[in-house]
């Protein structure tokens, strides 16, 4: 396995080593995390097969317990945007872990936290971070500041939004209508409002922040109408909301530009980065406007918002490699180039009726009685990871490294064209 080749199965997918991985988990997982065949009459469970188990991953490539090789289209929930395990990330975080594994987040800074405050300032054109763990901590952050820099307690949020689900994201993402937020939703407050995603904006006297993903990721990857997020941004402000765009999906590459706030030469108050940000390593920021940020105040000596790992050393490290990998080996303008040209091919499928999305994160609709998690575990038997997307089990969702080769990316075209017509 080199990162670069195509499906190869030498068992039943899953697998008997991934399937006895498996039944360990079923002991000791909590039953709501993943999918999987009920191992008892009287589970609870929705599934009616069992994952593959990762043991390894390189480039586009994972490998499962069994010694099957996948083409990963998903790229771990559009992590692993330079690839998995790509060799400069690799080495810049063992020689991090072997310097200086942990710093002592708000209270002792190291050298590599700040170089990587410093690139995500340079890349965005914004001048301050405040560092998380997830795309969650991401979200809090920048709401969060919106409050201190507003003094406003309502936050408009839109429709398919999916923007976490840790209890200060959780009001705020409105994926799969209230399914997420329906059992705690006693405890969400009534702070957050949702409008249409494309859709006309409410008043925003009272409002804090508009928070909005530039491209809804989990949400279907939909695209807003021409113009609508500048209509958006210039409302924010002139209300004086801030501006707030979740970008921890779209960001670093994935859509061809650096950022999908470029594709409209948007200005936001706050943007929320993570995922691809270190292609692997659960790290993420707010990166604000020095205004929006500094509303904060200055610290006191006890941190206002902090984790125990925040700007964690090792995160950070891999952030800056990611960085140079992106820049070094042109994969935004990959992912733009490759992007288009596999849009091409796959709206030519018959059975795709559209192909939403930029660069390298893509959906294909389906045609009426087709199912993407159909689609997804057919491809899956065929070495191809892949999953749904949106909420109405009607488009699949593509949004692979962007260092996926065009060889891998027609095989994968072939792989969905061949399955549709069976169905047809």
């Amino acid at each position: 396995m080199n990162g670069r080749a195509l499906p190869h199965l030498i068992t039943e997918v899953p697998g008997p080593e991934s399937r006895k991985w498996v039944d360990r988990l079923a002991a000791r997982e909590c039953p709501a995390v993943t999918a999987r065949r009920a191992r008892r009459a009287s589970a609870i469970g929705v599934s009616d097969v069992d994952p593959i188990v990762y043991a390894d991953a390189l480039g586009a490539n994972v490998r499962d317990s069994d010694g099957n090789v996948f083409v990963d289209l998903t790229a771990g929930f559009a992590v692993a945007a330079v690839g998995h395990a790509h060799p400069k990330v690799v080495e810049a975080v063992q020689q991090q872990v072997s310097r200086l594994p942990h710093a002592m987040g708000d209270a002792y800074p190291d050298e590599t936290r700040i170089r990587c405050m410093e690139m995500l300032c340079r890349r965005t054109g914004l001048d301050r971070v405040l560092f998380g763990s997830s795309g969650s901590d991401a979200v809090e952050g920048a709401v969060k500041t919106a409050r201190m820099a507003t003094g406003r307690s309502t936050v408009l949020a839109f429709q398919d939004g999916y923007h976490g689900l840790s209890m200060g994201a959780l009001p705020l993402t409105a994926y799969k209508d209230d399914f997420f937020r329906a059992p705690f939703a006693d405890w969400l407050g009534g702070h957050v409002r949702h409008a249409v995603f494309g859709g006309a904006l409410p008043a925003l006297d009272d409002v804090a922040a508009v928070l909005v993903e530039p491209i809804l990721g989990r949400g279907g990857v939909q695209e807003p109408p021409p113009g609508w997020l500048g209509e958006v941004a210039r409302l924010a402000k002139a209300s004086g909301a801030l501006f707030v765009l979740d970008e921890v999906y779209t960001g670093f590459g994935r859509t061809g530009n650096w950022f999908a706030f470029e594709h409209d030469a948007l200005e936001p108050d706050v943007i929320c980065v993570g995922k691809g940000m270190s292609s692997g390593f659960p790290i993420s920021a707010a990166i604000g406007t020095a205004s929006a940020m500094d509303a904060w105040g200055a610290s006191k000596g006890e941190a206002l918002h902090t984790q125990t790992f925040l700007g964690h050393p090792v995160g950070c490290a891999a952030a800056l490699a990611v960085d140079d990998v992106l820049e070094t080996e042109g994969l935004v303008s990959r992912a733009f180039e490759l992007g288009a040209r596999w849009r091409r091919d796959l709206a030519g499928i018959d059975g795709v009726r559209a192909v939403r999305g930029r660069g390298l994160m893509l959906a294909l609709e389906l045609r009426a009685g087709c199912s993407a998690l159909a689609l997804s575990r057919s491809l899956l038997g065929r070495g191809f990871i892949a999953l749904p997307v949106g909420s109405k089990d009607d488009a699949l969702g593509l949004s692979p490294p962007l260092v996926l080769t065009d060889v891998q990316a027609d095989v994968a075209s072939e792989a969905i064209a061949d399955i549709l017509r069976v169905w047809s």
